[in-house]
Order: C-alpha cells, then structure tokens, then sequence
C-alpha cells in the first residue's frame, strides 16, 4: 500500500478491552486503506465494533495492536498536540446525534472550528456562508437548531465538517436519527461532496438501503473488516 496514494490508512488494528477478568476484542487484524475522492461505508450490527474503528482512524482512541497513517504519518508517533492539530485540519467529523450548540444559530455552529483554528473574522463568516451554501442552507444561516428539523441539522452538521476543507470526513451512523427520506438525501449531499470537492468519506451505517450509494462496502463481523458486495452496488 502506497503512503503517497492514502489518506488514512489502518494496517493489522487491533483493539481489545478488559472487562474484568474478560477481554473483549472488538477490532482483529483490521486492515483498510481509503484514497482521495472515495466513500466507504461500513455496516455492521450493534456493538461490531464500528465507532470503535472510526475512534482509532481518527487519532481519538489508540489501537493495541497495528498502526494508523494519515497521509503516510503515523499516529502513534504524535504527542497530544499533534493529533489535535491533525483533528483540526485533517479531519471532519460527523455524528449521529448532529452536535450541534443548541444556543448559536446555524453560521454559529459552522465557524465554530475556524474559530477554533485562528480564522480571522472576515475569512470565518466567508468560508462557513460557503459551507452552508454547499449543503443547500444559506437562507437558514441565522436560524438556530431548535428551529431546524432533523435533516437540516445535519446538514448544518455536515457543512461544519467541511468548512475547514479536509481531505478525510468520518460519518458516525450520521442518518441514525432521521427517516428514509432524509437518510437518502444526506447520504446523496455526502456522495455530492466526495464527487465535487474529493473529500473522502468513511461512514458507519445500518440502513442497507443507502449502501447502493457508496464506493465500497466494508462490514465489521467478530471484530474483522471485510469488503462485501451487495447486488445492484455502483
């Protein structure tokens, strides 16, 4: 496996938790690779073992066993200051239950990480009007998350991912919460976002109905990742 042609990159992850006298291996030799401009998605049923990988991916737990590289550098090598800053930059994240701050309207909540990240105020309100617009929000840009429904949180959600233009988006059961006709569409904005900006995309899910949509399918069965094919899969 090339580093060059990687974005993020698991190699023999392992990781296993002791749970009293019990050791439970939630992740077995799992091997994956994901290039520019693809989009995963990984199935699985509860407790397989899914937010478990995308946490060793993401710099947010470590493994106990292989290596995770993102863009060729390895993670275990980093010291906590270097991993926030691959977080910061390197990484948007997606969560089921949308993550948004209840008080800050949707502009709000998307500059949060530009914020974070030192953006100057004018730069701030440009990128994250930008970020809305790509998830079709503009107009509901002063509107806060109580006023919005499910489907338009997470898509003020998924604009916020991306305002800091990462190569590399984790979607953690990011339709778990909405109905068919939402999950469809987010799945589509996402699909739209990998296709146009070449951001790649790993997302867990357990709606197989939007599994036509991905690249890849990958499923997690007794702690091992294997590739599947579904009939009528692109």
């Amino acid at each position: 496996m090339s580093e060059s042609s990687s974005i993020v990159e698991g190699i023999g992850l392992g990781r296993t938790y002791h749970l009293g006298a019990e050791e439970v291996h939630a992740l077995v030799e799992v091997n994956i690779q994901v290039t520019p401009g693809q989009f995963i998605a990984i199935v699985g049923r509860s407790g397989s073992g899914k937010t478990t990988l995308l946490n060793l991916l993401a710099g947010l737990d470590r493994p106990t066993a292989g290596s995770v590289l993102i863009e060729g550098k390895d993670l275990s090598k980093m010291n906590e200051r270097e991993l926030t800053k691959i977080r910061a930059h390197k990484i948007g994240f997606v969560f089921q239950s949308f993550g948004l701050l209840p008080l800050l309207t949707a502009l709000e909540n998307v500059e949060l990480p530009l914020r974070i990240s030192g953006v100057r105020s004018r730069e701030r309100d440009e990128r994250s009007r930008e970020a809305l617009e790509m998830v079709g929000l503009l107009s509901r840009s002063n509107h806060r998350p109580y006023e919005l429904s499910g489907g338009e949180q997470q898509r003020v959600a998924i604009a916020r991912a991306v305002v800091n233009k990462p190569p590399l988006i984790f979607a953690d059961e990011p339709t778990g919460e909405l109905d068919s006709t939402n999950a469809q569409s987010i799945f589509g904005l996402l699909v739209d976002i990998v296709n146009s900006h070449k951001i790649s995309v790993i997302a867990t899910t357990h709606d197989s109905t939007l599994l036509t949509m991905a690249n890849q399918i990958m499923e997690l069965r007794d702690g091992k990742l294997t590739p599947r094919v579904d009939e009528g899969h692109r």
